[in-house]
């Protein structure tokens, strides 16, 4: 199509010639005709806001092809460009005919390759730091010296080799346990999650996950989302030492210490043993000066103790208590006969006092007898008088009652009667009493005029009224 355009354009121009905006346009028809698929790295981003575009530049290693998008579908497409990315762009070529310049109008933008994985990567990372697995508050501190060290990594790579070689060149009494497991492939990550239990039945103190270099692909293993979460949930601290220095995995984030190498892992975790003899020898020194400081200190106190004279004559701390006992004793000796004598003369006396005491009681006897004859009679009398009160009662209530039957009828009478007579009562049987302005009643027609106002009062309230006409009513 784009020869048969040319064709007809030069055609064209042997008979007339083009103005330039022709021109253009001809070749603006011819390129938008044409939809393309290109693989490329983006060099140059350019999204601003208020922009109806995306502006980036797409690269190889022998050109580079400028690009537009329009905002909505660049929002839409799902992927954030950054300068290095390799991306695959559908769209077609077209030409701004006021600079004459071409570019490439794409209308989808999708990510190649290791970008795809990194964008995967990068998603996963993002959901299990928001949960809170990156924390460091979370990762587990590895014990200084670890005897027993669990390495899971492939039995065949160089990992493993550099691990042994660094820990034996470094701390020897530590018993290294190895997990030979796969690192690459879609099933190494489960493998290593059961390398890491094999290390946990072992009762390692420390697991050592490592690898050696490789691409990011070959990386993806340490990837794995169950593996992250196996770290993390692991008891034991892990150690990560994966040999691709520009990256940083998702095992690297979770786990509880990162190294950059597997070389790098094991001195993580070991101590030379010639700073572990220097460090026990200061310790043994330091333990050494601490005792002897305390013996001398000691002694100090026990020659203290020793010149005290509690302990050179014990007798002369119950000196004053013996001396003490012995007056006590000697009081005692002369006040207890004094004593036991006065007491023996108090209880004879008592004695002669006893004695009386017969003639006493029959007295009271006596007295308590005549005072008894007197009460039962003195309750015969009671006896009578109540009976007396009681009839004289009765008699009381009787007359009382005859008293009040005329009285009572009396006024039963004039309540009656003052019923009949009381206004509201009047009122009660449908009448009505009208006041003028003043509260007085008013009796007569004469009394009011038309417009006076009026109060009627009625049997439940009071009803305000306007005097509208006044007739007088003749009576026969």
């Amino acid at each position: 199509m784009l020869a048969s355009q040319v064709n007809s354009a030069e055609a064209e121009d042997e008979k007339k010639p083009l103005s330039v905006t022709q021109a253009l346009d001809v070749a603006k028809g011819a390129l938008e005709g044409c939809k393309l698929r290109v693989l490329g790295e983006v060099s140059e981003v350019n999204v601003k806001s208020g922009y109806a575009n995306a502006y980036f530049t797409l690269k190889d290693e022998n050109g580079t092809l400028p690009c537009q998008m329009w905002r909505d579908r660049y929002a839409k497409c799902g992927v954030k460009l950054e300068v290095g990315m390799v991306v695959e762009l559908v769209g077609r070529f077209s030409l701004y005919p006021k600079k004459g310049r071409m570019h490439f109008q794409v209308f989808a933008v999708s990510l190649a390759g290791e970008g795809v994985l990194r964008q995967q990567v990068a998603q996963l990372a993002a959901k299990l730091e928001a949960e809170g697995l990156m924390d460091p508050r979370r990762k587990v501190p590895v014990p200084p010296y670890p005897m027993k060290i669990g390495v899971v990594t492939s039995p065949r790579g160089d990992a493993i080799h550099d691990v042994l070689r660094t820990t034996r060149r470094r701390f020897p009494l530590a018993h290294v346990y190895v997990a030979g497991v796969p690192v690459e492939g879609a099933a190494a990550p489960q493998h290593m999650i059961e390398g890491m239990r094999a290390c946990y039945r072992a009762r390692v103190e420390v697991i050592l996950l490592v690898r050696g270099g490789g691409s990011y692909e070959d990386l993806m293993p340490f990837n794995d989302e169950n593996l992250a979460r196996a770290i993390v949930k692991c008891p034991i601290p892990v150690v990560t030492g994966i040999g691709h220095e520009p990256d940083t995995t998702i095992a690297d984030l979770v786990g509880d210490l990162r190294a950059s190498t597997p070389t790098g892992a094991a001195e993580a975790v070991t101590v030379p043993t010639l700073q572990l003899l220097e460090y026990v020898r200061n310790q043994g020194e330091a333990m050494a000066r601490r005792q002897e400081q305390l013996l001398q200190n000691a002694a100090l106190r026990l020659e203290r103790y020793a010149s005290r004279p509690v302990f050179k004559d014990p007798r002369s701390m119950f000196a004053n208590d013996l001396i003490s006992l012995d007056m006590y004793h000697d009081r005692l000796g002369r006040a207890l006969p004094a004593s036991i004598q006065r007491d023996r003369a108090r209880l004879s006396a008592y004695a002669a006092r006893l004695a009386v005491r017969p003639a006493i009681l029959q007295n009271a006897a006596t007295r308590l007898a005549a005072s008894e004859s007197r009460f039962r009679a003195s309750a015969t009398l009671l006896e009578r008088d109540a009976l007396r009160l009681s009839a004289q009662r009765d008699r009381l209530r009787e007359v009382s009652t005859k008293l009040l039957v005329g009285p009572s009828h009396q006024v039963a009478l004039r309540a009656g009667r003052l019923h009949d007579l009381s206004p509201l009562a009047i009122l009660s049987r449908g009448y009505a009493v009208a006041r003028d302005g003043n509260g007085a009643i008013v009796k007569h027609v004469s009394s009011v005029n038309p417009g006076d106002a009026l109060e009627v009062s009625v049997a439940d309230g009071v009803i305000s009224a306007t005097v509208d006409s006044v007739k007088n009513v003749e009576r026969g």
